[in-house]
């Protein structure tokens, strides 16, 4: 006589295999995405030189940085494209900027889309100035009072 519990055992095997092989499928563990401000090339054409910055916060939104020197500013829109891992690693892909130029009217004088190809990488010091007493300890304080 062929008991039921022997047959079900291979069919719970094999669809257990087919779930965990759907678990650990490469697209799963990796995700791209966008940080910060997604540049259409749509919302680029819209800016065109004399247009007010009203009108550019209109088409693009707030800027995520502006600069101020002397009588030009601008505004500074950030796309970062990132791979992120299960696992919580994130490596950049690929990152745009785009900037809009005012001049003392607040007018569009040019605009212009920088990538990571025309960034300068800059070293930054670890070396610190002593200060007097920074380094003394509570202890020594107390005793070089005496």
């Amino acid at each position: 006589m062929r008991t039921v519990s022997g047959s079900v055992a291979p069919i719970a095997a094999i669809l257990l295999a087919l779930v965990l092989a759907g678990c650990t499928s490469s697209t799963s563990l990796i995700t791209n995405r966008t940080q910060g401000y997604e540049i259409s090339e749509s919302a680029m054409q819209q800016i065109r030189v004399g247009q007010s910055q009203e009108l550019v916060k209109l088409v693009l939104g707030s800027p995520q940085s502006t600069n101020t020197f002397g009588d030009q500013s601008a505004y500074y829109y950030v796309e970062t494209k990132v791979r992120q891992t299960a696992f919580g690693v994130t490596m950049i892909q690929s990152r745009t900027v785009l900037a809009i130029y005012f001049d003392k009217n607040k007018k569009v004088v040019d605009k212009a889309v920088y990538s990571l190809k025309d960034g300068k990488t800059v070293t930054i010091e670890n070396r610190r100035t002593p200060s007097f007493g920074a380094d003394r300890s509570f202890i020594d304080s107390i005793l070089s009072s005496f």
